[in-house]
């Protein structure tokens, strides 16, 4: 299953790990941001990086939206990135944020590990393994996002409370969002690897009753992000699961454009440039200023 996308596309998905120590922060960052060596008692020592959006202050009154990104190397800054290209979601929010097109939000980053792949899917695959996502999701909502909570003014409602990936990425995120949807309101999946375990996310999503709480979802990918065509329907296999996801969420009842963002981006491929020129689309979406109003 993997052969199929990984012979066209041989980065796909399971990339590789860069010690930290060879991908430190060098100095590409914009804005407030603070880092942390968190040692966790279920993952080990884990590199944080905590954005701060323009006039944050402990002193505040009030508490602030935020989002959880994975592969946190790879979201701020080209010096730690593993392929030296970032998303630039720290640029991205200090433009929206200064134009007033979404509220001060605070962007979580935290950096993957060897066990990356184990840690970003929720079921094993029959030929890569894999499948401690559990461990992961206790990780951050039992011990990262408590200690984050104690030091910054992070919001207690789900509706701004978001989990954002890319790739494997954002197979975790869908599987952090969809069945800790009391936590997470907010899903941000990124081209995410929906062949991963013979597409068992879907099928498990199909087989589930239609959730109470829905969480709001972005789900894209781009149109050259790999070529395969297994069935032989002119399709990329990509987007037919991409469709195919689509098609669970219309069956559980939510809304395009509503509840849900749908994208399939025309050239668009499988790598950090890419996913860096829809982020900013993804921020707005969620914490549009409209959005705050609603609840």
């Amino acid at each position: 299953m993997r052969d199929r996308y990984l012979r066209f596309c041989p980065n796909l998905c399971l990339r590789p790990f860069v010690p930290p120590k060879d991908r430190r922060v060098k100095g590409h960052l914009t804005g407030d941001i603070r880092r942390h060596q968190f040692q966790s008692d279920i993952v080990g020592e884990r590199e944080v990086l905590v954005y701060l959006p323009p006039g944050y202050s402990d002193a505040d009154t009030w508490t602030y939206p935020f989002a959880l990104l994975h592969d946190g190397q790879n979201v701020f800054d080209a010096e730690s990135s593993v392929f030296g290209v970032e998303w630039g979601v720290d640029e991205a929010a200090e433009l929206l944020i200064a134009d007033q097109k979404i509220q001060p939000v605070i962007l979580i980053a935290i950096y993957n590990s060897p066990d990356r792949i184990a840690e970003y899917t929720p079921f094993p695959d029959p030929e890569h393994g894999g499948g401690e996502a559990e461990k992961y999701a206790a990780f951050l909502l039992t011990e990262l996002v408590p200690f984050l909570d104690s030091k910054y003014l992070l919001s207690h409602r789900r509706e701004e409370r978001a989990v954002i990936g890319s790739s494997l990425g954002g197979l975790v995120s869908l599987y952090l969002g969809w069945y800790c949807r009391d936590f997470f309101g907010l899903i941000g999946a990124l081209s995410p690897s929906l062949w991963w375990g013979r597409r068992a996310f879907i099928t498990g999503m199909a087989g589930d009753p239609a959730p109470e709480i829905r969480p709001k979802i972005w789900l894209d990918a781009g149109t050259h992000e790999a070529w395969s065509d297994i069935n032989g329907n002119g399709v990329p296999d990509l987007i037919d699961d991409l469709r195919t996801l689509k098609a669970v969420l219309l069956y559980h009842g939510y809304e395009e454009g509503e509840d849900f963002m749908y994208k399939e981006v025309e050239g668009a491929t499988h790598d950090e440039l890419s996913w860096s020129k829809r982020i900013g689309d993804v921020l707005t979406y969620f914490f549009s200023k409209e959005n705050r109003l609603r609840y």
